[in-house]
Formats: C-alpha cells, sequence, structure tokens
C-alpha cells in the first residue's frame, strides 16, 4: 500500500504531464496555439460528400500546457458532458498533441481518437489570419484543419478536403467555439 504521502499513479502521472505555462526556451512561437489554453465550448456541425448537413452536436474543448511547456495538448468530447441524458459513451473523445519545431518553423500535429479509431496528422502553420493543419484523409486525399475568425473568446474550426487535387474543396465538418 502506498503511504499517504505518496502520489497516487494518476497525480504523478497528471503532474508529469501538465505544465503552468509555455517554456522560455521555446520563444514566441508557443503563442500560435497557446492563445486557446482554457477550457470552450462548441457546436459542431458534419457535411456528407454533396455538403448536405448531417448532424450537429454541443462539444467541449480543453486545451493545456504539457511536457515542460513544449506542446500545446487538448481533449475533445462530443457530445459535451453536460448534455442532457449524456451516459458516458460519446460520439468521440479524443485528444490532439502539438509540439513546435524550429528547424522548420512548423508545428507537429496528432489527433488521437480511440472512440471512433482514427488518427490523424498534420503540419500546422500560421497563413494569414489562419492556423492551417494539412495532412490527408484516411484514403490519401489532402485534407486541411483550419482555425479562423480567431479572437481571445472565440473561433471557427473547420476541417476541409480535395477530391481533385487540391482545386477545390469540401467542407467536411466545422465548429463554432465560444471560450467557456
Amino acid at each position: 500500500m502506498l503511504a499517504a504521502t505518496q502520489p497516487s499513479h494518476d497525480e504523478a502521472f497528471a503532474k508529469a504531464l501538465a505544465a503552468g505555462g509555455p517554456s522560455a526556451a521555446c520563444g514566441d512561437a508557443l503563442v500560435l496555439f497557446g492563445q486557446f489554453v482554457g477550457v470552450w465550448d462548441f457546436v459542431w456541425t458534419g457535411y456528407d460528400d454533396n455538403g448536405e448537413e448531417t448532424e450537429t452536436q454541443d462539444g467541449e474543448w480543453i486545451f493545456g500546457w504539457v511536457l515542460e511547456g513544449r506542446a500545446v495538448q487538448d481533449v475533445w468530447i462530443v457530445p459535451a458532458r453536460s448534455t442532457p441524458g449524456h451516459d458516458g459513451t460519446s460520439a468521440e473523445y479524443g485528444t490532439t498533441i502539438r509540439f513546435y519545431d524550429p528547424r522548420t518553423d512548423a508545428w507537429y500535429v496528432t489527433w488521437n481518437g480511440p472512440v471512433q479509431g482514427i488518427r490523424r496528422t498534420f503540419i500546422a502553420r500560421r497563413a494569414g489570419d489562419e492556423i492551417v493543419q494539412e495532412g490527408e484523409t484516411k484514403d490519401g486525399r489532402p485534407m486541411r484543419w483550419i482555425f479562423s475568425e480567431i479572437s481571445e473568446n472565440s473561433f471557427r474550426w473547420r476541417s476541409v478536403y480535395s477530391r481533385d487535387d487540391e482545386k477545390t474543396w469540401l467542407l467536411r465538418e466545422q465548429m463554432a467555439v465560444r471560450r467557456r
């Protein structure tokens, strides 16, 4: 049995993972995703291949500093845990970890969605007033996850993909996000 003064495994893990802020060693580059640290609520909307809305749900998105302030991690939950009738089984309950690489002046991003069995990888950069994460769909088509209309208390997020070598982009899902 553990002595009362020793932290539990969960406490030790959380303390090793979570960080109180950005690493000074990484400079101002961490602001790109660091600006989202906090708790957010959103309305998520999904679309089919014809651009028709298929579903809308409320969700929650929690961002925090991790790995001694060298990365930003989030937890993304749909439907939100506060949704009436929420029974603990989610459409998705996933996490993204993002870290900045000064050699490429880019962020490496990995999304893991265990409920749906999805993993996505991206390279992210600022593009004007937006943040664009570029990757591929599960069948190898170009895909972008885009943060736009960013303010202190809100932003828009959308997922688009191309079926014609990036000549046109189709909306797959989007969210209107507000800081809690």
